[in-house]
């Protein structure tokens, strides 16, 4: 028989390990923005963790968000009292365990609501998970002060929408109240995510007040992290797993891999949890961890997906058991990725891709190939692009890459190698398909989008590689040119 996740029924689950801290007693410490899947597999795993120890309890959470899918996740949450089942799965082990350090959510898109809470002096960080996609960056990584929403906010700063636009409120009502300003870390899969949420932040505030705008530069600090967990979309094939193996009924559980890993800058004037007591790992400069993580991961991630996904291969893991994928993978890692990635202390980069490769291959976590064809135009110039920049500045020819990225491009034609509709997969996607079409018969069209590739379209150690790649997958198909890449063709 299951059980309805709620406060008052955890005595009652015996199926998974339960807070071991009274929740009542727990006070906010931190607003985060984007309450998803990664933010509750990670960040609110460490404060679970923490909270455990009896220790942290003024640092618990509330999520805040703007979007229709942070209402529909606040109305899942408050009718189970913010409580989530994480299920961690690796080979041999799947253990369930109900976190608890949230402790509320705002309503969604209430702007009144946030910059309340923002101006709490309780509240000492505030914390986003708000994709990649959610920065207002272009391909090199420069904020873009230009764009409707973030205009739209410098003209009515009284009313924001967007995160950054409300992080700027929060912290002008702070700075009017004389409340020293939160620290705003970002949890997001970008490198120098510090960096960029400082310039999204600043940026905002200078089209309305520069003068604050310099406030803000000179006093908020914005540490740079590496966040890392395998952590799938959930569907109704979790939620069913959930009650029918824990005997649990939560309406969106969350499902990763064991495995998980944060490293942070210690900048935190205003304070923060002792989370080094429970794994994260403070350091002077995460910069190392995160070109490791994004090219490799993140990067290896792409590699897979797209000849995956042009084969009509469903799961990740599936992919890894693809000869052909598994090969090309390799190849690209050993050959184009791992030798540009600088050291990383204490740290064997070729051990690291042997772990993610295993993490890749874990049956159990149900990751999608889909998943991680989503939102190219915004992740691939974030993971790949700056790794086939680096091979050219050190005199290398990236063709694996430009096959990667011709992968890309054919996979965005919206069909599969078998003749398959491939669903929208990208915020951008009717512009996707139409340059993807475009370039069958002038790949130019794809690479000029300067956005994603910015001048590459001109530098012909890429373009004529991508070229010759894109032509072999029209008139060959995905596991042909993969053969050809490796030698087999």
């Amino acid at each position: 028989m299951s059980v309805k996740l709620s406060a008052a029924t955890l005595p009652k689950l015996e199926g998974a390990t339960v807070p071991g801290y009274d929740r009542a007693k727990l006070k906010a410490g931190i607003l985060h923005f984007g309450v998803g899947n990664f933010h509750r597999a990670h960040q609110a795993v460490y404060l679970d963790d923490l909270f455990n120890t009896g220790e942290g309890h003024d640092w618990a959470l509330v999520g805040a968000g703007m979007l229709p899918s942070d209402a529909v996740m606040r109305e899942r949450l408050a009718a189970q009292d913010f409580l989530t089942t994480v299920v961690e799965q690796d080979n041999d082990r799947t253990a369930a365990r109900v976190t608890g350090p949230m402790i509320d959510m705002l309503p969604a898109g209430d702007a009144a609501a946030i910059i309340e809470k923002l101006t709490d002096p309780a509240i000492r960080i505030v914390s986003l998970t708000i994709t990649e996609g959610g920065y207002f960056i272009d391909s090199a990584g420069v904020f873009d002060p230009t764009h409707p929403a973030i205009a739209a906010d410098g003209a009515n700063p009284g009313a924001p929408k967007t995160v950054f636009g409300l992080i700027v409120a929060g912290l002008k009502a702070r700075r009017t109240a004389g409340i020293p300003a939160f620290t705003v870390m970002s949890c997001d899969n970008i490198p120098h995510n510090g960096h960029v949420t400082k310039a999204a932040v600043v940026g905002t505030a200078r089209l309305s007040d520069p003068a604050f705008a310099d406030w803000i530069a000179e006093t908020v600090a914005f540490p740079n992290a590496m966040v890392d967990r395998i952590t799938p979309a959930t569907s109704q094939r979790e939620i069913d797993h959930c009650r029918e193996t824990f005997g649990i009924e939560d309406a969106w559980p969350v499902y990763c891999e064991e495995f998980k890993q944060w490293v942070l800058e210690d900048k935190f004037p205003s304070g923060r949890p002792a989370l080094e007591t429970v794994g994260v790992e403070f350091v002077p400069d995460v910069t190392p961890y995160e070109h490791m993580k994004i090219r490799i991961l993140n990067g290896g991630h792409a590699v897979i997906a797209y000849p995956a996904g042009l084969m009509d291969v469903h799961f990740v893991h599936e992919a890894m058991e693809t000869d052909l994928v598994a090969r090309f993978l390799e190849k690209v890692e050993t050959e184009e990725i791992l030798p540009i990635v600088p050291p990383v202390p204490d740290t064997d980069l070729g051990d690291y891709f042997q772990l993610i490769k295993h993490r890749f291959a874990n049956p159990k976590i149900g990751d999608t190939v889909r998943r991680l064809c989503l939102d190219g135009s915004n992740r691939q110039p974030k993971f790949i692009v700056p790794s086939i920049l680096d091979n050219l500045k050190a005199g290398r020819e990236p063709v694996g890459l430009a096959l990667e990225s011709a992968l890309w491009c054919r996979y965005c034609r919206g069909v599969t190698d078998s003749g398959a509709v491939i669903e929208p997969n990208d915020p951008n996607w009717d512009r996707l398909v139409e340059r993807a079409k475009a370039a069958e018969t002038d790949p130019s069209a794809w690479l000029s989008m300067t956005d994603v590739y910015g001048n590459l379209a001109s530098e012909p150690r890429f373009a004529e590689p991508f070229a010759a790649w894109l032509k072999m997958l029209a008139e060959k198909g995905t596991a042909e040119t993969l053969k050809s890449y490796l030698g087999e063709g």
